[in-house]
């Protein structure tokens, strides 16, 4: 694209640089996720053969990345995708000897303890992760020394005095940017105390990417030029924001050797002995149980 509002490249992003606009903007579901993502792994080592848990992957564009640039082997999973047009994104790619698309819930994942090397989770983990417990779970997955990154939405400073009014306000298209969901985003600081109180994980490090308002408003330029927006442009709330309350937040962190209760198993009430058959008060377990029956049908 020789328009300059479709100019994605960055000097500060050179393997995202790579990648053809349209094939961005086509499949975009947000913030520029490979931008996110280059950044992330910028603190996060990703090398060929590395088994990697993309969480919340979206259309895949950020699995595609990791196979590509790193050679990782990568499970791509997201919830409102649908598996089959991903695993299409992925042939054409050119990656499906490395991509396995699946549809997971981000509480339900079907993948064994310790199997992954790294977990990464571009701008979707403020919507499962904000429970702290959660961590916990998600480690589990990792074998022990194993690497988490996430990049999410976040605040610059905590809101003392509520929401700022230039988010609440409509824009000229009509959008507000602050919908209910807004309040998962938390600062660097907070989103830190949350994964440093888990036994699960060390070496934690959260930070504000330097100017991250201006690249997500960028992209929501470029959203709108293109006439292929799914939702409604947030660029002119970004934009008289200019990073004084919104930007993106970058966790990191190290599997440990700790192990914990998967509090999220269905059968762990059964496990422990909470769940189960109760006591029986006839003669014989059989007998109660007929007579309950009996009492039943009337």
């Amino acid at each position: 694209m020789s328009d300059p509002r479709f100019d994605l490249t960055r000097p500060e992003f050179p393997r995202s640089s790579r990648y053809d606009a349209d094939w961005m903007l086509g499949n975009q579901m947000g913030p520029n996720a490979l931008w996110l993502l280059e950044w992330l792994c910028e603190s996060l080592p990703i090398s060929q053969g590395m088994c990697v848990l993309d969480l919340g992957c979206g259309k895949a564009m950020t699995s595609v990345f990791l196979a590509r640039e790193f050679g990782a082997h990568v499970h791509a999973v997201d919830l409102w995708l649908d598996p089959d047009a991903n695993w299409r994104r992925v042939v054409e790619a050119g990656v499906a000897d490395l991509v396995c698309p699946l549809r997971a819930e981000a509480h339900s994942l079907p993948f064994a303890a310790g199997y992954f090397d790294a977990v990464v989770s571009i701008d979707a983990y403020q919507y499962f992760g904000t429970d702290v417990l959660y961590l916990d779970y998600l480690a589990r997955f990792l074998r022990p020394g194993g690497r988490l990154g996430v990049v999410v939405p976040g605040l610059v400073r905590p809101l003392a005095a509520g929401v700022p009014s230039w988010l609440l306000e409509p824009q000229s298209n009509g959008k507000v940017f602050w919908e209910e969901s807004c309040r998962s985003f938390l600062t660097a600081e907070a989103w830190r105390e949350i994964w440093a109180g888990s036994p699960l994980v060390t070496a934690v490090s959260a930070d504000l990417q330097p100017d991250g308002w201006r690249r997500w408003a960028d992209f929501e330029r470029a959203i709108e030029a293109s006439g292929k927006a799914i939702f409604p442009s947030d660029a002119e709330a970004l934009e008289k924001d200019a990073g004084r309350t919104l930007g993106f937040v970058r966790l990191l962190a190290e599997r440990s050797s700790c192990e914990s209760e998967n509090l999220y198993d269905p059968s762990l009430g059964l496990r422990v002995g909470v769940d189960g058959p109760g006591p029986f008060l006839g003669s014989s377990p059989s007998g109660s149980a007929t007579a309950a029956a009996r009492d039943r049908r009337g």
